[in-house]
């Protein structure tokens, strides 16, 4: 990373010192500052107005106790978060994640990063996230219910329509969100449909939903490979991960003519030459529950799996990261630009480090960050909200069709204000840039708010 600009240094060491131990948080705020000095230089309003110190703390942080009975009548206590970042472009959006490593500052980094994300969707959407430290892994439905129910009895009074609408993420599917909707209604007495997305859609949902970040993802990967003259048809392609993003995002690459050789999860990664099954891989994860060791199983000779390995190790023409924050570090960005690999798109939040992300930027390879190419997802989600509000529902044709007419704009947008700022072909700056003035016209436009 460049050194930063005094100005966005001093602000820099203050998060730092208002956000002590908030590692991802950190990172992610320094990687929106490392695009912005030229955007300050050209806006000094910005400044005046200390629209980046508000941006970087949020507007409200809730942190609340969650605690509920397993199956065995023992007491189970743990931590729920929803971290509210920012408001001036609409309610608060952003998904809620049920994991072990979940901790203020993974929200606040998730949240963080969603500002930007729903900013260059162009819909009226602001940003927030949330999620517990909660492990649904290997519980029962009851375990999961009476969980999402207790998670629900706090969350529901921060919650709305207008003020703030989660939706799922890591963790969190269609079971978990059914389960949440569900008390949420009971408490509330009101079907309020546009106060979750991620729905069924026999009761509320949106066609495209559940494929919407993967599909987005390679949307965007496939126009970033159009400014080079090139496609997916043909290509070799990587995707980290075998949940709901990487499932999607590979069925996608297969249907524009490139093939997945490899997906993987926290146990390794599995490697077939002729192609991921997607409907087995769609059989094993979202119906059996299970592991990439049965994925290879079930497909026998056809499939290796390689325990604990890295799956940037496998030669490809494109990647597609989208397990997990920080998931490609320098070793595998190097070993990614020596095996011919010419793009990136991250389909997960964050998931190559800085390091990695510079070796990407010299060796000239496509990189787009995780706020521009899985924008799909929270699109989606935002459609969803549309479709509740005037009680209306989409065919799957047309729903896929805006999302796709979304990711390629927010392609545009990014390339675009790229060129602005003379940095051609970096949808790092892009994205950054774009979205933070898009936000910081609205919070000047609010007033000090």
């Amino acid at each position: 990373m460049s050194a930063l600009e005094p100005k966005l240094q001093s602000i820099y060491e203050l998060v730092l010192q208002r956000n002590p131990g908030e590692t991802e948080f950190h990172q992610a705020v320094r990687e929106v500052l490392d695009s912005l000095g030229p955007v300050m230089a050209k806006h000094a309003a910005y400044t005046d107005a200390r629209v980046i110190e508000r941006i970087c703390e949020p507007e409200r942080q809730i942190i609340f106790r969650v605690p509920w009975v397993d199956d065995n009548g023992r007491i189970e206590i743990h931590r729920g978060f929803r971290v509210e970042f920012n408001s001036a472009l609409g309610p608060y959006k952003g998904g809620l994640r049920f994991h072990p490593s979940v901790y203020l500052g993974i929200v606040k980094f998730l949240g963080f990063e969603q500002i930007f994300k729903n900013a260059l969707t162009g819909l009226p959407i602001g940003g927030g996230k949330g999620g517990s430290d909660f492990d649904p892994k290997g519980r029962s439905d009851g375990e999961v219910m009476r969980f999402c129910q207790s998670f629900m009895t706090e969350l529901y009074r921060h919650i709305g329509e207008y003020t703030d609408v989660p939706a799922g993420d890591v963790g969190v599917g269609g079971r978990e969100i059914g389960y949440l909707f569900g008390q949420y209604k009971r408490i509330t007495n009101r079907y309020e449909s546009g106060v979750l997305t991620g729905k069924g859609v026999g009761w509320g949902g949106s066609l495209v939903r559940t494929e919407a970040t993967g599909y987005g993802t390679v949307y965007f990967v496939d126009e970033m490979l159009r400014t080079r003259g090139g496609s997916l048809d043909g290509k070799r392609v990587l995707v980290s991960g075998s949940g709901n993003v990487a499932i999607y995002a590979i069925e996608k690459v297969h249907e524009l003519g490139g093939t997945v050789v490899a997906c993987s999860d926290s146990g390794g990664y599995v490697v077939e030459e002729k192609g991921i099954d997607v409907e087995l891989l769609k059989e094993v994860k979202e119906v059996r529950r299970g592991r990439m060791t049965d994925y290879a199983d079930a497909r026998g000779s056809g499939a290796n799996h390689v325990a604990g390995g890295r799956i940037w190790e496998v030669p490809c023409d494109v990647a597609l990261p989208s397990a997990t924050q920080n998931e490609i570090e320098e070793a595998d960005a190097r070993r990614l630009v020596d095996h011919g690999c010419v793009a990136v798109a991250e389909g997960a939040n964050m998931p190559t480090t800085p390091a990695a992300t510079q070796i990407f930027a010299e060796a000239g390879v496509l990189f787009g960050p995780g706020k521009a190419a899985n924008a799909g997802g929270v699109a989606t989600s935002a459609l969803e909200m549309q479709q509740n509000a005037s009680r209306d529902s989409w065919t799957f044709d047309y729903t896929q069709d805006r999302l796709a007419e979304i990711m390629k704009g927010i392609h545009e947008r990014c390339a675009a204000t790229a060129d602005e700022y003379d940095v051609p072909g970096n949808y790092v700056v892009g994205a950054n840039a774009a979205a933070f003035v898009q936000v910081a016209d609205a919070m000047l436009a609010l007033g000090v708010v």
